[in-house]
């Protein structure tokens, strides 16, 4: 599966573009700020119905403009000759709508896992430095491409949850609870809450093994890493699984005094850990986030990211497209180096990346492969670079 072209209408800094990309690498050249990440945002867009760094579509709407078009054309591999159009339409009072081949979604969610796709950007620290939410997007998002049964519970989590949050919110401004009402809201949530926590728990055991082998080769075994799911809902050090529902009932004085839910699956936490390469009396865990280095934090997401790429490609029989973010300014010259020896081995697909430096990219990837395309991009215009 490969993404053959890109248009844009009035897309952030686009009035209008069009590009024909090759099928496997195509570097976008430009200053800062010329509208590079736009482009691969363009790409998120197509492939997840969203922005990769903003929660708000009005934002991707040229200033100015009420509206903002994104269209792509993907070719399918595996049959010959067929083609899927894929656009989205970003309204700046109403709501986005995303059609295949002219045919709009009913539900968004139907869309995603179609084209999967993993990005890898400056950003990526932040799963480390921020909070649990960060860290909760992001395998939420991952088993959301991978699985439609698991983005269907977590959707129907998010909106019971919505439910229980207001309800709980206006117990609190009336100062009077209804809890009939209350009970009838957690046996709802109950089930695809525990699913949820249940579904990550098996998933890090088949994902761990998958990172834990990619950060050892980005940094030659130089430490161990390890992944940790922490959740209310399953079993504490004594093996003992905690209901759900007795859970709520628990918090249930917590939760009207707050006026939200204060335990469940959207409360849980992944932790990145660093095991100390020095001899020691300690030599348990440590998060990455304080034991860590920049390049060892750098690894750890690197390491996240191959790993979500194997694991996208083996579910769906084909490689997601990987979006590279400002990559060589960003990393060192050793895990620039192992990241192209992965691309001169076939493990990759097609290939998006930006570089503030004109040729660099291209000057480093055309040995490795006959099919590339460099685009210089200039505040807000693309042109195709002539092949050197």
């Amino acid at each position: 599966m490969t993404l053959d072209s890109l248009d844009l209408l009035l897309f952030k800094n686009y009035d209008e573009a069009h590009l024909s990309f090759a099928r496997h690498v195509n570097c976008l050249t430009g200053p800062n700020g010329s509208g590079k990440t736009n482009l691969l945002d363009a790409i998120h867009f197509l492939a997840l119905t969203k922005s990769a760094f903003t929660n708000t579509d009005a934002l991707s709407i040229r200033h100015g403009a009420t509206y903002a078009m994104v269209r792509g054309r993907f070719a399918d591999d595996a049959a010959a000759g067929a083609i899927d159009t894929v656009q989205v339409n970003l309204h700046a009072a109403q709501k986005k709508t995303v059609l295949l081949n002219r045919s709009p979604y009913e539900r968004l969610s139907e869309h995603i896992g179609r084209y999967p796709l993993v990005l890898l950007s400056p950003y990526d620290t932040d799963l480390i430095r921020e909070g649990a939410e960060e860290r909760r997007r992001f395998f939420d998002g991952l088993l959301s491409q991978r699985d439609s049964a698991y983005l269907d519970t977590l959707l129907r989590y998010n909106a019971l949850l919505r439910q229980r949050n207001a309800t709980l919110k206006q117990f609190a401004e009336r100062r009077r609870a209804d809890l009939e009402l209350l009970a009838v809201l957690d046996e709802q949530l109950v089930p695809p809450g525990r699913a949820l926590s249940e579904a990550r728990a098996r998933f890090l055991v088949e994902f761990e093994p998958l990172f834990q082998r990619h950060y050892a080769h980005l940094t030659d075994g130089a430490e161990s890493v390890a992944l940790h799911y922490r959740s209310q809902l399953l079993a504490d050090e004594f093996g003992v699984d905690t209901d759900f529902g007795t859970l709520l009932a628990d918090a249930q004085r917590a939760d009207l005094a707050a006026g939200r839910s204060t335990v469940g699956p959207h409360r849980d936490d992944f932790e990145f850990l660093l095991l100390p390469a020095t001899s020691g009396f300690d030599q348990s865990p440590r998060p990455v986030r304080q034991l860590g280095s920049q390049g060892q934090q750098k690894s750890f997401v690197i390491a996240l990211k191959l790993a979500q790429f194997e694991l996208l490609a083996a579910r769906h029989r084909r490689k997601p497209l990987l979006l590279l973010d400002d990559i060589f300014d960003r990393l060192d010259e050793r895990r620039i180096s192992r990241l192209l020896a992965l691309v001169a081995d076939g493990t990759f697909g097609q290939i998006f990346l930006t570089d503030s430096h004109p040729h660099r990219a291209a000057a480093l990837l055309r040995p490795l492969t006959s099919d590339l395309k460099e685009f210089r991009v200039e505040n807000g215009h693309v042109g195709l670079e002539p092949a050197r």
